[in-house]
């Protein structure tokens, strides 16, 4: 479900600052033992190596998520590496960690701003000449924390349920920690919920569209979803990045970045979405209201946020390795199954069943799931699609989808409409679990469709935000050779 709002995810993140597709064909993908697998770790790779050739320092975000709360910390922009770090509140010259002495020679004993935005931009403004470009954010380690004790051995269950879905697990678990932290219940200002912070109205018009109740509080009920909804935006873009990025800023923003890319001369997708994105944050850093018809509410968040789930894969990699891990079943129940029922039946506690259901209050509701350590017949039919091999028919319409390779301009047109549908058909047809979510997903996304047509439909072809874009070039290219003589 696109978040179309201009909302913080939970870092800060206020800096402002081409690979070509391995197709199936060329890959020989039908001779290898997974060729779902064999797919998306093609795609991974391909975004891995466009993020290191413009966004290089995206490994930086990694150090943001894993250390505690109350640092602001100064990573290298063009290899993520960590630069330098410092109390919130303390005394910046003293108390500071460096990288190198060569850095804290640099600052010195010079005096600091009080106002913490400020002094950041100071510090930053110093060490660029010794370290190189450099970006800075507070730590946000104690937001992932707390739900890691709690949530942690869930990890790889989760991981294989994104992974059904032609997610690396890694990739999607980065972004449910990103957004959520882990915690099913966690909401935002926006009244987004939960493991990838989708809206209610958005939950409630999926709710209708499957043929089971969605609790949404549980992560992995949600994982499928989140999962299965990556994976359509991936398949739309061919590229994870801009699939990441549509979560967060919105359908319609991130089809302006695109076509801007396009514009700017960018050869794939990746090119496209990646100088789309920094066009929008140089216009908007240059003059913040002129531009808003051109890129939208796209701003240092939006550009952001795909890189700090790429940069944070390896953080979750590493929280799995620590976690003992633990498996999680899944029963349809057939009636209203009651709290007390539960633990009388399972003999755990109600704090251990809560754990495996964040939604369960007094009662699971007939046709929900409930989740337990082990499978209980009693309660329900088993729907834990992920500890069984996926039906070799649904691996070969997702194999099917993810090849489509449709252009952009199809996808927002009303007649790829049928497209869908027919997929909507083709996954049904599996009749398994995986194919119901697949099934729903699609079938919102094409409740999106006219809107988003219209709106880009006019944005490719109004006369206006042409000569807009224009104007923003040569704002940018004056700016740019302002900076150069500068320089000399």
């Amino acid at each position: 479900m696109p978040v179309t709002r201009e909302e913080a995810p939970p870092a800060e993140v206020d800096e402002v600052p081409s690979v070509m597709e391995v197709s199936a064909d060329d890959a020989g993908l039908d001779a290898v033992a997974n060729p779902v697998a064999f797919f998306i770790d093609a795609r991974l790779t391909g975004d891995v190596t466009a993020m290191e050739t413009y966004r290089p320092g995206f490994r930086f975000w990694g150090h943001v998520f894993s250390r505690p709360d109350g640092e602001v910390v100064y990573g290298s922009a063009e290899s993520g590496a960590l630069v330098a770090a410092f109390p919130t509140n303390g005394d910046w010259i003293r108390q500071g960690w460096w990288s190198d002495e060569q850095f804290a020679a640099r600052v010195g004993d010079r005096p600091m701003p009080r106002r913490l935005s400020d002094r950041r931009d100071l510090l930053a403004e110093v060490l660029e000449p010794v370290a190189g470009p450099v970006i800075h954010n507070p730590t946000r380690g104690n937001f992932v924390s707390p739900n890691v004790e709690r949530f942690g051995r869930f990890l790889d269950e989760w991981g294989r349920i994104y992974e059904r879905f032609g997610v690396p697990a890694d990739l999607g678990l980065s972004q449910a920690m990103i957004e959520s932290g882990f915690s099913g219940e966690v909401r935002s200002e926006a009244r987004a919920i939960g493991f990838c912070q989708w809206l209610p109205h958005n939950w409630e018009r999926l709710d209708r569209l499957t043929s089971h109740v969605i609790e949404v509080e549980n992560q992995t009920t949600q994982a499928a979803f989140c999962g299965a909804y990556l994976a359509v935006l991936a398949s739309k873009y061919g590229s994870f990045i801009p699939a990441l990025s549509e979560h967060h800023a919105g359908s319609t923003n991130v089809g302006r970045t695109v076509i801007n890319g396009t514009r700017l001369g960018g050869e794939d997708i990746r090119d496209r979405y990646l100088l789309g994105g920094q066009f929008a944050v140089d216009v908007r850093q240059l003059s913040p209201r002129t531009f808003s018809d051109v890129v939208g509410t796209y701003g240092p968040r939006s550009y952001r946020y795909a890189e700090m789930i790429l940069g944070n894969m390896h953080t979750v990699a590493d929280l799995r390795a620590a976690q003992p891990q633990t498996e999680i079943h899944a029963m349809r129940v057939t009636r209203d199954v009651s709290l007390s029922e539960v633990v009388r039946t399972t003999g755990l506690s109600e704090n251990e069943v809560k754990r495996y259901n964040p939604a369960l209050v007094r009662r699971v509701p007939k046709g929900a799931t409930l989740y337990l350590p082990d499978q209980i017949d009693s309660f329900g039919a088993d729907v834990a699609f992920w500890h069984r091999p996926a039906p070799a028919e649904f691996d070969e319409v997702l194999l099917d989808f993810f090849r489509l390779g449709a252009p952009l301009e199809e996808w927002d047109a009303p007649a790829f409409e049928s497209v869908l549908q027919d997929y909507r058909r083709r996954f049904r047809a599996t009749d398994s679990e995986e194919g119901r979510v697949m099934d729903a997903v699609l079938g919102y996304v094409i409740q999106e469709m006219p809107l988003l047509h219209r709106q880009l439909s006019e944005y490719r072809t109004d006369p206006a935000i042409g000569q807009l874009f224009e104007r923003g070039i040569q704002l940018r290219a004056d700016e740019e050779q302002r900076q150069r003589q500068e320089r000399r």
